[in-house]
């Protein structure tokens, strides 16, 4: 099993990470520095994937039981066109957020031999469950982050990760909720690409409605670097 340490809320490590994982530096992860119009003016456009970290809670444990127990009443079946992954390792929610946002844009994002470009060929026609155990065997992929911020020294944080990282995708003209702890991609309805931060912002703040007594949340997305 690969060693999975913990993702800071820290595009300069991402941007590095990303680099070292073949992806095309055109692109970048920025910080989203409030979810008001006007801050959201000063994002560069495009914007292919918005990244939430929030804390784990037992609020967020409720919500995502119940929604799930709905979608599986109603006998979702998961879009095809859309990549998502189920989340096997503890500490590796960052790592799978940054796959999913790659992943769901590989039409517009270049991405060189290696690791990643391995794993998403590998990926093609599995499903959430097995996508996540290959994730899981993928050392290189997890190796890659662990060398980066580590130094390449051996070792990996067992404590109960406290935070969790979604991400959200603009995908066939739909709002994508992409979440390795839960089953199915979340539809938040209709979206646009030029509408798609400012939507993805409206859910940012539900999340955050949704926790009232937390102040840990931050947002980072995915943009064009020039």
């Amino acid at each position: 099993m690969a060693v999975a340490l913990p993702m800071e809320s820290n595009p300069e490590v991402m941007n590095k990470y990303l680099q070292k994982l073949g992806v095309s530096d055109k692109w970048k992860m920025v910080d989203v520095l409030g979810l008001e119009k006007d801050a959201l003016q000063w994002v560069p456009r495009p914007v292919l994937a918005v990244l939430l970290l929030f804390p784990l809670s037992d609020n967020y444990e409720e919500h995502r039981s119940r929604e799930e127990s709905e979608l599986k009443s109603k006998g979702l079946q998961a879009p095809k066109d859309v990549f998502h992954l189920r989340q096997v390792l503890s500490n590796v929610c960052g790592t799978i957020a940054l796959v999913h946002s790659v992943a769901n844009n590989t039409q517009t994002i270049d991405i060189e031999d290696g690791p990643l470009k391995k794993y998403l060929t590998d990926a093609e026609g599995l499903d959430a469950a097995a996508k996540g155990a290959l994730l899981e065997n993928s050392r290189a992929i997890l190796d890659a982050y662990r060398d980066l911020v580590s130094g390449g020294n051996e070792g990996s944080d067992d404590t109960e990760p406290s935070n969790h990282f979604v991400t959200f995708v603009q995908k066939d003209g739909k709002l994508f909720e992409l979440d390795g702890r839960k089953a199915f991609p979340i539809d938040h309805g209709a979206t646009t690409s030029e509408s798609f931060l400012e939507d993805a912002a409206n859910i940012c703040r539900e999340f955050i409605s949704r926790e009232p007594d937390n102040i840990g949340f931050n947002v980072i997305a995915l943009v064009a670097s020039s």
